[in-house]
């Protein structure tokens, strides 16, 4: 298991936008299983929506692909690395994520010709999938600034 603090190390997210609780399950370069508890206190909730918070799927979308980073950037010639989207594909919202839910997220890396790659992704809420679909990437030289 991999927490917070550690995921910190593979991916450059930082508070608010790292999306990324807790990894259960990593194979480097393959796919990797993580969870995002949903809270009240997410910032985003301030105006998404006032009286019916509701996640923006486009985080639920940011935060499959920093959990697809970590498995791709969690092998060694990729450290230093960053990966950027290229592309989303097929993507579905089928269930409302909301504060007190907990988001298990699942990507699976299907096709990788460096630096371009393409992974399966889909978040899950109490086994009722919330969102599913696939994200194009690439991997870039990280700049520090």
């Amino acid at each position: 298991m991999i927490e917070n603090i550690d995921i910190q190390k593979i991916i450059p997210h930082r508070y608010p936008f790292i999306l990324v609780d807790r990894i259960v399950e990593i194979v480097p370069g393959k796919k990797a299983v993580g969870i995002k508890n949903v809270t009240i206190n997410e910032p985003f909730f301030q105006g998404h929506f006032p009286g019916n918070p509701i996640m923006p799927g486009v985080l639920i979308v940011e935060a499959l692909a920093q959990l697809g980073a970590t498995a791709l950037l969690s092998i060694e010639e990729n450290k230093g690395k960053l990966g950027v989207f290229t592309g989303i594909d097929k993507f579905r919202f089928r269930k409302q994520v909301v504060p007190g839910d907990q988001l298990k997220m699942e990507v699976e890396l299907i096709k990788i010709r460096a630096p371009i790659g393409k992974a399966r992704a889909k978040a899950v809420v109490d086994e009722e999938i919330a969102a599913e679909g696939e994200l194009m990437f690439a991997l870039i030289e990280d700049r520090e600034y």
